[in-house]
């Protein structure tokens, strides 16, 4: 008899491992970060001369910015070996049967076709550093809504829209790989929906870098008007090399008066992947914004999407699932800035570890003297597979108004034996119970999750845990 396999490595994660071979159409720039490199991203972006410069500016920035210090080490990424700009010669196309073959093998095995045609109202798919497709169902263009790559709308009705917001969120000042992201950017989606339009049917992005030790680096900007209501999804994934990869990549949501933006992520990275990704949205009087998170992969990440409610009664909720396993670190959160009256945030997560992995949720609410009446909830449980595992949870609170509501609770634990030997007694085998066990756990990010997505998650968790007994 076959002997189980028991640790994460043997796992056919096939669904996600696959890789193609780089072809003769594949061009990219010599590794390392420099101004000559720099200045190739923006001739091969055709880039107005203001980005040119930005990406100039966010150079220097990035050189004078020390190493960022709060996270898990991340010694193994050196920016001399990593490739900031890869992409296949082809043009991004409109047209599915456009796309090369071998990209277009790649979008179908991850299901990104079907999901399009079924549930998904227009649909952007970058591989490395380019987009190589893109569409919008006209019923959603004829409501006035844009949706394409960012690169082609800086150049079109939309460019200074586009040179109002880009980077005002998030600056390259913010920190180092905010620099780095203003310097190498590549790729990433524009989107703005007008004033009281509702996009019922989601917009998604998916990001797959498939070139060994290259970065990706795509910009996400998405402008909802007053009234307006958006539903974002975004998936990654990479196969995995035993070269160390990069994501740092940057999201930018501008939430008007009255307006919801639902933004949703499957992330899940190979485990040689460094993932240090920001996101940030700005939310208007009365506006909504629903940050909705998985993080299955990557050997380290740090994200810690934000929220800034800047008009009264603008409200912000988090909720999440973090999945360390063996070789990951993943130092995940967010943060809450509450800048006017009567402002709220919640905040949900959980968070497991099994196999030696480490999950740290670290938090911060600030609640300024002008934010009477608000309120603020985090609630974050993690949950232990065993005793080599590591859960950390770090909130910072900072409120200066006492008229506001500030609550936080925390919870760490492991799987009852009492729960696994009654599952067990009632014919479920050990393994399928724990696997039950934290998929209930969860659950309340699942349910969150558009279907496709739900099962997604789901069916990581069933291939992390073939591996949690032994």
């Amino acid at each position: 008899m076959a002997k189980e396999k028991t640790y994460v490595e043997d796992i056919d994660r096939s669904l996600y491992d696959f890789r193609n071979k780089e072809g003769k159409d594949t061009y990219k720039l010599k590794a390392g970060l420099t101004r000559e490199i720099v200045e190739q991203i923006s001739d091969e972006k055709n880039d107005p001369e203001w980005m040119r410069q930005f990406r100039l500016r966010s150079l220097d920035i990035y050189n004078k910015t020390p190493m960022v210090d709060w996270g898990p080490a991340i010694d193994g990424l050196d920016m001399d070996n990593i490739v900031t700009y890869v992409r296949d010669n082809k043009k991004m196309s409109a047209n599915w049967a456009d796309v090369p073959a071998d990209i277009k093998d790649t979008f179908e095995k991850l299901g990104i076709p079907q999901a399009e045609r079924t549930s998904l109202a227009g649909v952007g798919a970058q591989y490395d550093s380019e987009l190589v497709y893109h569409n919008v169902k006209d019923e959603v263009a004829e409501q006035g809504v844009v949706y394409t790559d960012i690169e082609s709308a800086l150049h079109g009705p939309y460019a200074d829209m586009i040179q109002k917001h880009f980077m005002k969120l998030v600056p390259p000042t913010d920190h180092k790989f905010a620099a780095l992201h203003g310097a190498v950017w590549s790729g990433g989606s524009f989107v703005y929906v007008p004033e009281g339009v509702k996009v019922e049917i989601p917009l998604q992005s998916y990001f797959r870098l498939n070139s060994p030790g290259a970065g990706q680096f795509e910009h996400t900007l998405i402008i909802v008007d007053k009234g307006a209501y958006l539903h974002f999804i975004e998936g990654c994934s990479a196969p995995k090399y035993n070269v160390a990869n990069l994501h740092a990549g940057c999201v930018e949501l501008f939430v008007g008066e009255d307006a919801t933006i639902r933004y949703s992520t499957i992330e899940n990275w190979s485990k040689n992947m460094y993932n240090l990704n920001t996101k940030r949205a700005l939310v208007e009087k009365n506006g909504k914004v629903e940050w909705i998170s998985g993080s299955f992969g990557s050997h380290v990440s740090y994200l810690y999407p934000m929220s800034v409610l800047n008009g009264e009664g603008a409200r912000s909720e988090f909720t999440s699932v973090t999945f360390a396993g063996h070789g990951q670190n993943l130092d995940t959160g967010c943060k809450a800035v509450h800048n006017a009256p009567n402002t709220s945030s919640y905040v949900n997560t959980r968070s497991i570890s099994k196999s030696g992995g480490i999950s740290t949720f670290r938090s911060s609410v600030v609640i300024n003297k002008n934010a009477k009446g608000s309120k603020s909830s985090t609630s974050c449980q993690s949950l232990m597979l065993d005793d080599i595992s590591r859960s950390d949870t770090i909130p910072a609170m900072d409120v200066r108004t006492s008229q506001a509501d500030v609550g936080h609770e925390a919870k760490i634990g492991r799987i009852s034996d009492e729960a696994i030997f009654y599952m067990m007694s009632r014919g479920i085998s050990e393994e399928d119970a724990r696997a039950m066990i934290v998929t209930g756990f969860a659950s309340n990010v699942g349910k969150e999750l558009p279907l496709e997505y739900a099962v997604e998650m789901n069916n990581l968790i069933q291939l992390e845990m073939k591996g949690a007994i032994g």
